[in-house]
């Protein structure tokens, strides 16, 4: 996209998380992309006068196709380029397409933005930086992993593994995280984040690239997630089950103590 003129933002159905801003294609067409970005879990499409905030919800994909070919049941809105067209793909339509205008200030000013933590692969994310804002904390660490206030991109799968990886209970305090164990978590985080990338990331079994091809699945190595009642393959324990905020959440009891 970067460089080139965005012909068409055609929006075929507007009830996402967000209704999609109606004059949303009148701000766009005919603009030049200035370049794509990404902060956290939101994708950042830049023009001149504002920034496209896309969010693809829990199963939802933005794929390049062919000039000509047709739309599928739940392709929501399109990008249409001279040489190149995109979909977002959202069954659920769970995901998001908002308008943020240059004139307000910079894009991660946005309320949307503005409160998410720092990225895992931030060299600022270290096992001090990590201790010193889970302090005070009475929330489960689990939780506080999920919030993305702290770190983003630690979602539920990655943080069942981190800790285990970590060694660290789901249930334990995040304010009783001591700066040993917080290297432990960073240290783990960046590891699991790193090995679901190399294996093409984990989400729900329908999970597509940006080319319409479907990923590995992360899950098939996972060490404690989905597997309740299988042996834990570091003590052969049974793994067990619980939910965390809606969220359930895997473990293993012995590997894990609080």
């Amino acid at each position: 996209m970067p460089g080139q003129v965005l012909k068409h933002l055609i929006v075929h159905e507007p009830r996402m998380r967000w209704p999609v801003p109606p004059d949303i294609s009148q701000k766009v067409d005919s603009q030049i992309v200035q370049s794509c970005e990404r902060r956290g879990k939101y994708l950042l499409i830049n023009f001149a006068t504002g920034t496209l905030i896309v969010h693809l919800g829990m199963s939802g994909s933005l794929r390049r196709v062919a000039m000509d070919e047709d739309r599928r049941k739940h392709d929501h809105i399109e990008w249409v380029f001279e040489h190149a067209r995109f979909l977002l793909h959202d069954p659920r339509r769970f995901g998001a397409v908002l308008w943020h205008e240059a004139s307000e200030g910079p894009v991660l000013a946005h309320p949307l933005l503005a409160k998410l933590g720092l990225e895992p692969f931030d060299p600022l994310f270290t096992p001090a930086w990590l201790h010193r804002h889970v302090q005070g904390k009475s929330a489960a660490i689990k939780q506080v992993l999920l919030a993305g206030q702290i770190v983003v991109g630690v979602g539920n799968i990655y943080a069942s593994e981190a800790l285990f990886r970590a060694r660290i209970h789901p249930e334990m305090a995040a304010g009783k995280l001591s700066l040993k164990r917080s290297a432990l978590l960073c240290a783990a985080i960046t590891e699991t984040l790193n090995d679901a990338l190399v294996s093409g990331g984990s989400t729900l079994r329908d999970y597509v690239n940006a080319s319409g091809q479907a990923g590995a699945y992360f899950e098939i190595h996972a060490a404690v997630y989905d597997r309740e009642k299988q042996a834990c393959r570091t003590c052969t324990t049974p793994i067990r089950k619980i939910v965390q905020g809606q969220r359930a959440t895997y473990f293993c009891p012995k590997c894990q103590r609080k």
